[in-house]
């Protein structure tokens, strides 16, 4: 007996849900409370579900026959159906139960104690205080129809019923540019507007040129798509389309989506936009360039003045011969390379462009004046995605990140340090999937992820990102020290971190990034240690402590000006201080200072550069001023490994 308890307990559902509100209210429905009397037989078998709309006349009696409210026009009412969304809409009790037992086209009577109806104790329907909540009631119920919906508005203000699907998945949104055919009705059936005729409705979403239901209704259509969208009161609001809105409780409009322009606002300000004027093939955005790959486009390039003179146009000026360049690395002006990456095969796309992501920091053309506002018509002949590194060898892996991790080198002494560190990051998000299979493939490994997570770092330290960049430093370090656990320690821990110098560039590189943020502590303690662990590395060491100390003693100068005389005054004087320091501070980014040179094709050359370095350290020591000069004069450069 015990075993078969156990067994019962065993295969018992452990989780029951909680029963919802309607669920609770539903348990008040005793024997007698609710009846139910057919008076028309509806048609078909199906039945109104949770999620369906249901749209239906009531009319409330006594058990006398007298009518206390209703929505037909002969009853006294405005002749409106009402629409609830079952599971969604407030109901009272026997409704709820009641109205999933209906066909579509029956009609019941449904007679109600006070406790189903509005006298139910918390009753979320409210009614008219003249209401007889406390008697016994008739319900006539006719079901018009029901269909599953599509709920726009949280408050069911706006609900879709689609008549037609569509094609594809995208919908319009703001500020896209629709055509469409309307229609609308109001609740009781009066046409008060058809637009079915002719050409199609034209206008553009976001500028109140429908009402503002309708518009939240066709932004959930797709292209071909049939709906009749049902608008309340509180989503009518006036627009050119319905000009006169005073006295319409709800309004049906039965609408076909035949085309959408899509129009994107790229920067939210309404600066760059990209219009499509020629569909391309495929599905947006799974079909886009949207990472870095190699894009053929024709392109002309239009002055937004008076004459709008054309600048350049591939099939003229370059023999009918497409431009072909690689995203992701600065080869075009960023505005431009923003759009295409959301274009698709065959599309022509017209973008309007500001001169600050056209060519005021891009080379410009000779016939292009700067601060010129730009327009390019652009179509995308095609693109070839970058080398999926699925299947390859560990050598041609390893090749392939290398020549991704030059190319980031070359944008970061061009001053992109974004892209550049996109191109680091990338090579870092593909090496989560690549497994070595020996100890000279881990240590190659190993080595060169350390190297891209300190490039990361001196990327974040330029653009003033110095948490990020410590954090990006703890990885290399953490990372080196692991493999040197799972790896190196039969042949002795230290011996071959103190070989390593990307250990020791993780803590110099940490050090800055702490002195930028201002943890002068944080920052001396990685200085010291790289003297430890490196004797080679002393000179670098001392100059960044030489420049620690420095930004000290500024720090504390800063502070001293700025506190000066403050408890100097008398109770009641206001001390103005620090403002004669203002125009003296030259705020020296921390950025500037990272002693090394350049990278050129290998991490050898880093050698060289921590020559140059401890060349301006020593300088430093004779000259503290000069080296904040030079830093000023952008000669102190940040190194790539």
């Amino acid at each position: 007996m015990a075993l078969n308890q156990d067994t019962e307990q065993e295969f018992a559902p452990q989780n029951k849900k909680p029963p919802t509100e309607d669920e609770k209210r539903r348990e008040k429905i005793v024997p007698g409370s609710l009846m139910k009397a057919l008076m028309r037989p509806g048609g078909g078998d199906s039945r109104p579900s949770d999620g369906d709309q249901v749209i239906y006349h009531c009319t409330v009696r006594t058990l006398d026959g007298v009518v206390v409210e209703s929505t037909r026009s002969e009853n006294g009412g405005r002749g409106t159906p009402i629409r609830h969304v079952l599971g969604k809409s407030k109901m009272i009790v026997g409704l709820l139960e009641g109205i999933p037992t209906m066909l579509k086209g029956e009609v019941a009577m449904f007679k109600m104690k006070p406790q189903l109806h509005y006298g139910e104790d918390d009753c979320p329907v409210s009614v008219a205080n003249n209401f007889p909540k406390d008697d016994e009631l008739h319900f006539e119920i006719e079901m018009i129809d029901f269909f599953k919906a599509k709920v726009v508005s949280d408050d069911l203000g706006v609900v879709k019923k689609v008549t037609n699907e569509g094609q594809g998945w995208e919908s319009p949104r703001e500020p896209y540019e629709v055509k469409a055919w309307i229609s609308a009705k109001t609740g009781d059936g009066k046409l008060i507007l058809s637009h079915m005729e002719g050409e199609p409705h034209f206008f553009t979403l976001g500028k109140s040129e429908v009402p503002k239901g309708l518009e939240m209704g066709i932004g959930t259509m797709a292209r071909g798509e049939k709906a009749v969208i049902y608008v309340t009161s509180q989503y009518l609001t006036q627009s050119p389309l319905i000009p006169a809105i005073e006295g319409f409780e709800e309004v049906h409009f039965e609408v076909e989506l035949v085309h959408f322009i899509q129009v994107r606002d790229m920067l939210g300000d309404g600066r760059l936009i990209k219009r499509r004027i020629h569909d391309g093939k495929g599905d947006f955005p799974m079909d886009c360039p949207l990472h870095d790959s190699l894009l053929r486009v024709h392109y002309k390039g239009i002055l937004l003045n008076e004459e709008r003179r054309v600048f350049y146009d591939t099939r003229v000026d370059n023999n009918y011969q497409p431009l072909e360049f690689s995203s992701g690395e600065g080869l075009v002006p960023e505005g431009f390379e923003m759009c295409v990456r959301l274009m698709l095969p065959g599309e022509i796309a017209l973008v309007t462009c500001p001169p600050d992501y056209a060519y005021d920091k891009f080379p410009r053309p000779a016939s292009v004046p700067e601060g010129a506002h730009v327009q390019w018509e652009i179509e995308l002949l095609g693109f070839e995605m970058p080398k999926d590194w699925t299947g390859l060898n560990f050598k041609s892996i390893m090749d392939d990140a290398e020549k991704i991790r030059l190319t980031g080198n070359r944008l970061f002494k061009e001053g992109k340090f974004e892209l550049a560190k996109a191109k680091y990051e990338k090579v870092l998000r593909e090496f989560n999937h690549v497994n070595p299979q020996d100890d000279d493939e881990g240590k190659e490994f190993v080595n060169t992820r350390n190297l891209l997570h300190l490039n990361v770092a001196a990327c974040q330290l330029k653009l003033g990102a110095c948490r990020k960049s410590i954090e990006t430093c703890n990885k290399a370090k953490v990372n080196y020290v692991r493999v040197l656990f799972l790896i190196y320690i039969p042949d002795g821990t230290m011996k071959v971190l103190d070989a390593n110098p990307a250990h020791v560039k993780a803590l110099y590189r940490r050090g800055m990034a702490y002195m930028a943020a201002g943890d002068f502590e944080e920052a001396r303690g990685d200085f010291k240690m790289m003297m430890k662990i490196d004797n080679s590395s002393e000179a670098d060491a001392t100059a960044a402590l030489l420049k620690l100390k420095q930004k000290e003693q500024e720090v504390e100068r800063k502070a001293r000006k700025q506190f000066k005389g403050l408890f100097d005054k008398k109770p009641g004087e206001i001390s103005v201080v620090g403002a004669e320091d203002r125009d003296h501070d030259t705020g020296e980014n921390q950025n500037n200072f990272d002693k090394e040179d350049s990278d050129a094709n290998n991490s050898d050359e880093s050698h060289e550069a921590a020559a140059d370095a401890r060349r301006m350290g020593w300088f430093s020591l004779f000259w503290p001023t000069g080296g904040r000069l030079f830093s000023a004069l952008g000669l102190q450069r940040c190194s790539i490994l």
